[in-house]
């Protein structure tokens, strides 16, 4: 099995305060408690405040994680914020993150693939790494989903939640076993299922038409989502063992984006693995589109339920329509 050899040396998490439940959203939209947790699994989210921005909190997840790889931030060589919430069109959420972690070695950018932001940016690190042309790369997965989601569109509403992760990775050395086994990335272009409107060069300006069409809002096909999320999770599993030359009992911990708990128990089921070796918090979270497979490593590392050595495969898919997977050897 080959491939870059990179470790995770360190990790972080960061969320707002404001923990919203499913009966706060009750009370504003019709819905309940028990329809957002039979169709999504979802019992709260957390938001940030409005105006907040994705920059802020990919920051602070990057200021822990730093600390928590012992790692100065003279060393980061590379930032890369996979997000679909910038603060800006320009500059990126990268060169905030830059500047208010002050790293001042760094270059950086951001990574737009919606919910399968985070593995398509471990993807990238890897061949930095093995390409030489960085040392240190800090990955972060920053987004306040809250600032696109329709509040009065319950069908996402309930769904979306705020949060940031990062994760310092670097070339493994002799003595670690870390490695990028197998990896893949593709799109199928789509703007049609999974879609925001306006903003964009192609509208964008955001007018009392478009307003009133709530044309600066996620627009999603939840249905046509939910089969292709479904059919790709599988794909990606088993591509990812023949890949690898591997068996599904001798992965330690499948990290699935955070979507919805019953596309993840459907595709789980197909591949029959056991869901005692999926690592679930969308309960918790949400979806946190670009940060959530983040926020579940980070999880998976800081509880122990990995360690190194062990097969870790993150699985996502998402706008785009975009679809990725990442085999470690943690």
């Amino acid at each position: 099995m080959s491939g870059p050899r990179i470790s995770v040396v360190g990790t972080g998490l960061y969320v707002p305060d404001r923990l919203v439940t499913n009966e706060d959203l009750a009370k504003v939209l019709d819905t309940s408690d028990e329809w957002i947790r039979t169709r999504t699994g979802i019992k709260q989210r957390y938001f940030a405040e409005p105006g907040t921005g994705a920059a802020p909190l990919g920051a602070e997840a990057g200021r822990r994680a730093l600390a928590a790889a012992k790692v100065a931030p003279e060393d980061i060589d590379l930032v890369l914020c996979a997000t679909m919430t910038p603060d800006y069109i320009i500059p990126s959420c990268a060169a905030l993150i830059q500047r208010d972690l002050k790293l001042e070695n760094a270059g950086g950018f951001d990574l737009m693939a919606a919910c399968s932001g985070w593995v398509f940016g471990t993807v990238t690190a890897a061949q930095f790494l093995a390409a030489g042309t960085a040392r240190h790369v800090l990955l972060v997965g920053a987004e306040q989903m809250t600032s696109v989601i329709d509040p009065e569109d319950r069908g996402t509403r309930v769904i979306f939640g705020d949060g940031a992760a990062a994760a310092v990775i670097r070339a493994s050395r002799d003595d670690e076993p870390g490695q990028l086994l197998h990896s893949k990335m593709r799109l199928a272009g789509n703007d049609e299922l999974l879609y925001i409107p306006a903003g964009g060069s192609r509208q964008p300006s955001i007018d009392a038409a478009s307003i009133e069409r709530r044309d600066h809002y996620v627009k999603m096909k939840g249905r046509e989502i939910f089969r292709f999320a479904v059919t790709r999770f599988g794909e990606l599993i088993e591509d990812a063992l023949q890949g690898a030359g591997v068996t599904v009992d001798d992965i330690k911990l499948v990290i699935p984006h955070q979507v919805n708990l019953r596309i993840i128990e459907s595709a789980v089921d197909r591949v029959g693995l056991s869901m005692d070796r999926v690592l679930l918090n969308i309960d918790r979270y949400g979806n946190t589109s670009g940060a959530s497979v983040g926020i579940a490593l980070h999880e998976a590392a800081d509880s122990g339920r990995i360690e190194r050595g062990d097969l870790v495969l993150m699985v996502a898919f998402g706008a785009g329509l975009s679809w990725g997977s990442a085999l470690l050897r943690w």
